[in-house]
C-alpha cells in the first residue's frame, strides 16, 4: 500500500500578505417609507460603491479584479440574484470578472473580506472587491423567514433568541454591572463622537454621493448620513420607552437604528498592490469567528476576539484602535468589560458608531474597516487595530489589522 502522505509540492504557493487598499460607503439612510433611499434599489447602492472604488484607483485595470463578493442578509428582490456577479456587471466590470453572494447576517461584509482575503493569501487570486448592502426599508430583518420549528420544539434556542432587541435585554439581565445608565451614557457619547468626527472632516472622505430617483419627491443627491441625532443628551434619552420589554433597559437611544446603505472595499496581495501602484492602508494579520448562545448573541465579539488575538500572538494591550459595531450599547459594554476596557477608552470607536450612524446589517463590517484605515493614517504611533462585531443567531467576528504607517519604533516592538 502506498503511503498516504505526499512530499510537499513546490508548486503550492506560500502564504502572501493581504492588504486593505481602500474602502467606501454610501451615506446611510433611515429605513422607513420617507427615508433617504425609499425609492432607490439596494443593488444600485452597491453598484455605486464598486464604481467609486474603480474611479478612485484608475491605475487598477478592471480586468485585474479576480472576484467580487457582496453580502446581504435578505437575499431576495433587489438584494437577490447572486449580488456579487450582478453588481459587478452593473458596475461596468468586464464579463470575465466573476462574483458571488454571502450571508453571515451582520458580519456579511466582514465575511466577504475574510473569504476573498484567504483566497488572495493562498495565491488563488490577486485583487478582489468585497462588501455588503442592506436595504432594511425594502427587506425588514427576518421578513418572510421561516425558521425550522425544531429550533423551539427541541429547545435548540430560547424562544426570544431571534429577536435581537430581546437578546440585548438578556445581556442586561445576565450582567448586573451593565446598567441602563451606563448604556444611556454610551449611546449619547456615540452621537457626540460622530458629530465631532463629522465636523473635523473625518466622515465625508469615505462617502460616495448617491443619485436619488423618487417618483413622489423627484430627483436628489444623498451626500450625508441621515440617522445621526446631534445634540442628544442623557436627559433626552432617559425617558425613552423600552420597546423590547415593559420596564426594560434597551431603548432607541442605545440601539442602532434600522438603516439602508452599502459599503465595499478593495483588497490585494501586497506585492500586487505595489506592482499596480495601489495604496496600502492596512495589512491583515488574523481573523476569527465564534459562536455563543443565540439568546445572548451580543457576547459574540468576545470569543471571536480572543481567537483572533491568539492566532496573531497578541493581547488586547497590543491593540491601539478598536472599531466595534454598536448594534446595542449593552453589547459594546459587555465586550469592554470582558477585556477590562473603560467605557470611555479613546481607543474605542473614535468616530462614534452604529448607534449614531446606523447599521445596514451586512454592510457594516466594511464601514468599520474603512474607518479604522483612516484612523491608522492619523495615528502612526499605533501598530495594531481590530474590527469586531456581534452577529445574529449567536456569533461574533473579529479581524486584526496592522498599521502600515506605524513608526519604526512601534513596528519594532
Amino acid at each position: 500500500m502506498p503511503s498516504p502522505s505526499r512530499p510537499v509540492d513546490a508548486r503550492v504557493p506560500a502564504a502572501r500578505r493581504v492588504v486593505f487598499v481602500d474602502g467606501v460607503r454610501t451615506p446611510f439612510g433611515r429605513a422607513r417609507p420617507d427615508g433617504l433611499y425609499a425609492g432607490t434599489r439596494a443593488d444600485d447602492l452597491a453598484v455605486r460603491t464598486v464604481r467609486e472604488l474603480l474611479r478612485r484607483h484608475p491605475q487598477l485595470p478592471p480586468e485585474r479584479v479576480d472576484d467580487v463578493a457582496l453580502a446581504a442578509t435578505t437575499q431576495q428582490g433587489d438584494q437577490g440574484l447572486t449580488l456579487g456577479r450582478t453588481v459587478a456587471m452593473l458596475a461596468g466590470l468586464p464579463p470575465t470578472v466573476p462574483g458571488f453572494a454571502i450571508d453571515r447576517m451582520c458580519a456579511g461584509a466582514m465575511t466577504a473580506v475574510t473569504t476573498t482575503a484567504a483566497a488572495i493569501g493562498f495565491g488563488a487570486q490577486d485583487v478582489t472587491i468585497a462588501g455588503g448592502v442592506e436595504h432594511m426599508g425594502h427587506h425588514p430583518m427576518g421578513f418572510d423567514a421561516d425558521p425550522n420549528p425544531r429550533f423551539l420544539a427541541e429547545r435548540l434556542v430560547a424562544p426570544d433568541a431571534l429577536n435581537m432587541g430581546v437578546t440585548a435585554e438578556n445581556l442586561h439581565d445576565r450582567f448586573p454591572a451593565l446598567t441602563r445608565e451606563r448604556a444611556d451614557a454610551y449611546g449619547v457619547a456615540s452621537q457626540a463622537k460622530y458629530a465631532a468626527a463629522l465636523a473635523a472632516g473625518r466622515i465625508e472622505p469615505d462617502l460616495v454621493p448617491v443619485a436619488l430617483r423618487d417618483p413622489e419627491r423627484g430627483w436628489g443627491l444623498a451626500t450625508a448620513d441621515e440617522p445621526p441625532r446631534p445634540g442628544t443628551t442623557v436627559e433626552t434619552v432617559a425617558g425613552l420607552p423600552t420597546p423590547f420589554r415593559p420596564g426594560g433597559r434597551v431603548t432607541a437611544g442605545t440601539s442602532a437604528p434600522l438603516t439602508d446603505g452599502a459599503a465595499s472595499c478593495l483588497l490585494a496581495a501586497e506585492e500586487v498592490a505595489v506592482e499596480l501602484g495601489l495604496p496600502v492602508r492596512m495589512r491583515l494579520v488574523s481573523f476569527a469567528y465564534a459562536g455563543v448562545e443565540p439568546e445572548v448573541m451580543g457576547l459574540g465579539p468576545v470569543p471571536a476576539t480572543h481567537k483572533a488575538l491568539d492566532r496573531a500572538g497578541l493581547t488586547i494591550d497590543d491593540i491601539g484602535l478598536i472599531e466595534v459595531n454598536e448594534a446595542f450599547a449593552v453589547q459594546v459594554l459587555s465586550f469592554l468589560d470582558a477585556f477590562g476596557i473603560a467605557d470611555d477608552d479613546p481607543r474605542v470607536n473614535p468616530y462614534g458608531g452604529a448607534i449614531a450612524v446606523g447599521h445596514p446589517l451586512a454592510s457594516s463590517g466594511v464601514r468599520l474597516m474603512t474607518q479604522l484605515a483612516r484612523q491608522f493614517a492619523e495615528h502612526p504611533e499605533v501598530r495594531y487595530g481590530l474590527t469586531t462585531m456581534c452577529v445574529g443567531l449567536g456569533q461574533g467576528g473579529t479581524v486584526v489589522w496592522e498599521n502600515p504607517h506605524a513608526t519604526s519604533e512601534e513596528a519594532a516592538r
